[in-house]
């Protein structure tokens, strides 16, 4: 129970209801739309959106933006408050529902019963207990809770979007999401060490720490498990170029025919980030794997030539394969191992592999994967706890195996060897 003015508000009765939502368009001037409970376009939003266009986002980044917009829409909807009355208490207030509530549970509509609704959502078939270390690869399931990643990013993105209003005259003037008391006043960076990083001295109020996250890699057994399992040629070529390229699992997709070059082992991509077109070189193996579901799906019909895309889907009509449609296949090699790996998991493979390998410089892993700093490349140089642990335990290995010399006894400081042998009756071996 807080107070904001005279008016007290309890967050434990609070219920944010599911409503309003964002939709993909067909414009490409305006990819995304916050629709509100009646379908109208949220125009604040929209206005937003066209910023982030002209600062060169893709429309990825105006996406998550837009999920993170979705969420403090639906609480300032389920307060009464309109988004340009907004306060900081109903800033600490969402703050404060972020890392209590429980995330919104979505059921597969198979598990839904006849009136729609789900009463043991959280304990679906499909999915095992929230936040629980798979078996198999060690990593936990997803929480019911908001991550701290989730949290920080959304306390970023609201930020944003109140300070772009402000600038603009159409927002409040205060903006409800402030900087830290201790880091508002000066400029940032103002005794800056030229020799040293620069550190973040802009930070949220109400921006959580966010842990420093070690890459996950599938290791090779586990990787040869779960090619294995996979039933088409298509799908086997799609994980052979992931982990060569070190490529993010939408850039691949966004190849066309004219992309793939055999002959000197290149595939062309469209980077996320910059939008710029990049080849990147691969396994040969990998060109095996695309020959043969070329060939087969050339002989049910698939769309030829150099204008088309290279990845398309095996069921008619053809359509080009999409970012969920090639997650969900590799969900289901999950499934018949039992893992929870995913697709940024294989460009972690991909990078961990050319980075641990000498021959290969930091600088050449840098630009395959795309990095603007090498610093996010050394990432990938830290061990992984699996690789700690073995190396750990060869290490007590070989400890137990060295030979225990027997201990000689010396004379301490002070204690001429000849009186000690006069003494004691031992000779004293010089050594």
């Amino acid at each position: 129970m807080i107070t904001e003015g005279s008016s007290p508000r309890n967050l434990a009765d609070l219920v944010v209801p599911d409503v309003g939502r964002l939709i993909e368009t067909d414009d490409p001037w305006e990819p995304y739309q916050l629709l509100d409970a009646t379908g109208t376009a949220v125009e604040p939003v929209a206005a937003y959106f066209a910023e982030l266009q002209a600062a060169r986002n893709v429309a990825s980044t105006i996406r998550s933006y837009g999920m993170d917009l979705l969420r403090w829409y639906r609480f300032l909807w389920a307060l009464g408050i309109s988004w340009d009355r907004a306060t900081q208490g109903e800033a600490r207030d969402f703050s404060r529902w972020m890392q209590i509530a429980d995330k919104p549970v979505r059921v597969h509509w198979r598990y839904r019963d006849q009136e729609g609704a789900a009463p043991s959502a959280q304990n679906s078939p499909r999915k095992p207990t929230p936040g629980t270390p798979n078996p198999v690869t060690g990593k936990p399931s997803p929480g019911r809770k908001y991550s701290a990643s989730t949290r920080a990013h959304c306390e970023t993105v609201l930020r944003n979007f109140y300070e772009f209003h402000r600038e603009s005259g159409t927002g409040p003037v205060l903006n409800p999401f402030p900087l830290d008391r201790s880091r508002r006043s000066g400029r940032a960076n103002a005794h800056h060490n030229p020799m040293a990083g620069f550190r973040n001295e802009r930070q949220g109020r109400y921006r959580p720490r966010v842990p420093k996250r070690i890459p996950r890699r599938i290791p090779d057994e586990m990787f040869n498990a779960l090619f294995a399992s996979l039933n088409h040629h298509r799908d086997r070529a799609l994980l052979a170029f992931w982990v060569s390229t070190g490529a993010r699992s939408e850039e691949l997709l966004t190849s066309k025919l004219r992309d793939a070059d055999p002959g000197r082992q290149l595939i062309g991509v469209i980077r996320k980030g910059s939008g710029d077109y990049q080849q990147l070189p691969a396994s040969p193996d990998a060109f095996v794997w695309l020959r043969l579901y070329q060939e087969a799906a050339w002989r049910l019909g698939a769309p030829r030539g150099r204008n088309q895309p290279l990845w398309w889907t095996l069921r008619r009509p053809w359509r080009p394969l999409n970012y969920h449609a090639a997650r969900a296949m590799f969900n289901r090699a999950n499934d018949a191992l039992g893992s929870n790996w995913t697709l940024h998991d294989l460009r972690h493979t991909a990078s961990y592999r050319m980075a641990r390998d000498p021959e290969l410089s930091l600088t050449d892993v840098q630009w395959v994967l795309g990095h603007a700093s090498l610093t996010t490349t050394q990432i990938y140089l830290t061990p992984d706890k699996g690789e700690v642990i073995e190396n750990v335990i060869a290490y007590h290995a070989r400890q137990t195996e060295k030979p225990q010399k027997p201990v000689e006894p010396r004379p301490g400081p002070g204690y001429r060897p000849e009186v000690l042998d006069t003494l004691l009756g031992v000779r004293q071996h010089a050594r």
